[in-house]
């Protein structure tokens, strides 16, 4: 089992929210992102823990392969770690936008698409999340939406509450809105484009880039799907939040030993702790952990056990 190095990334619209709930001491202002396990080229993560301590997360795939990613896995992906682990911390507003799939991605020379999920960790009074549109848009007005802000009124917000989860095909526009605090599994990809950004500034007195023509291509203009994802809480039981080609996602809220069988995944898995504190025992290794720690397990792991201190709630994620 494998912790990293939190990746911060300082951006215009960052809170403080991120390393108290880690438990880190920094003196690093704005963190919009933590990268907890990142196999993005420039940002990969570095172990943290365990005499492997020190490799770039690239390396530890190397070194270990099929037994780390899994058999299927390994063959699609190779040395690239396939999902990009996130905590997000919105001070204000994240801009409007949109990720393509895989297909347009490969046509403009990027390894991968992004298909998203975001888990709320916390929320402010009057948070919310847009979501897709809230009706159908004419490709021809888009133009038109982009340049007077009228985007806004045609995106399906949700407000939020701690728990809400969504998932976030590729082609949908959408965005964070100021007050949300939530984790997010994506694929590793690191193509955002911008519809509109609210006309605000950077540090250098400049509106930031937007990505008008690249976003139009991506946008699936008649997708009104945006809802929240509906599930029923069942303490000690795994319970499904989304199954995708991408990644498949579940809700651990335990307050007792818990057995994970992953004898027949063939994949890696990733726990984040969302809440409390807990022991993770896979084979002859224990990890102890709590709120705002992201832990690999390799694929080799027949199974982990998890004997939480209290309450404790995870996020568990791999690829069927």
């Amino acid at each position: 089992m494998w912790t990293f190095k939190p990746i911060f990334k300082t951006t215009i619209w960052g809170g403080e929210r991120i390393a108290p709930f880690k438990g880190i001491e920094t003196e690093q202002k704005n963190i919009g992102e933590s990268w907890e396990i990142s196999g993005v080229e420039g940002d990969e993560s570095i172990v943290a823990n365990s005499h492997d301590a020190g490799k770039t997360i690239t390396q530890l795939i190397d070194k270990y392969g099929t037994s780390l990613l899994g058999e299927r896995n390994y063959k699609k992906y190779g040395d690239r770690f396939p999902l990009l682990i996130k905590f997000i911390d919105a001070r204000e507003d994240l801009s409007v936008q949109v990720h393509p799939d895989d297909k347009l991605a490969h046509e403009r020379g990027k390894k991968s698409g992004k298909s998203e999920m975001w888990y709320v960790l916390g929320a402010e009074p009057g948070a919310r999340l847009a979501n897709g549109f809230n009706r159908q848009v004419e490709p021809g007005d888009y133009r038109r939406l982009v340049e007077t802000g009228e985007i806004m009124d045609v995106l399906n917000f949700n407000d939020i509450h701690p728990g809400d989860t969504f998932f976030i095909p590729a082609g949908r526009v959408h965005a964070i809105g100021k007050g949300a605090f939530v984790a997010e599994i994506q694929q590793t990809s690191d193509v955002t484009y911008r519809l509109y950004d609210y006309k605000r500034k950077d540090k250098d007195g400049k509106e930031r880039e937007l990505h008008t023509d690249l976003a139009f291509d991506a946008i699936n203009f008649n997708d009104t799907e945006g809802r929240s994802v509906a599930y029923t809480p069942h303490p000690d039981i795994p319970v499904n939040l989304v199954t995708s080609p991408f990644f498949t996602t579940n809700l651990l809220q335990i307050d007792e030993k818990v057995l994970r069988d992953y004898s027949e995944f063939d994949t890696f898995v990733v726990i984040i702790a969302a809440e409390g504190e807990a022991s993770l025992v896979c084979g002859n290794e224990t990890l102890e952990i709590r709120r705002g720690t992201s832990v690999l397990i390799p694929a080799s792991a027949k199974g982990l056990s998890i004997v939480p201190k209290g309450k404790f709630t995870a996020i568990e994620t791999y690829i069927k």
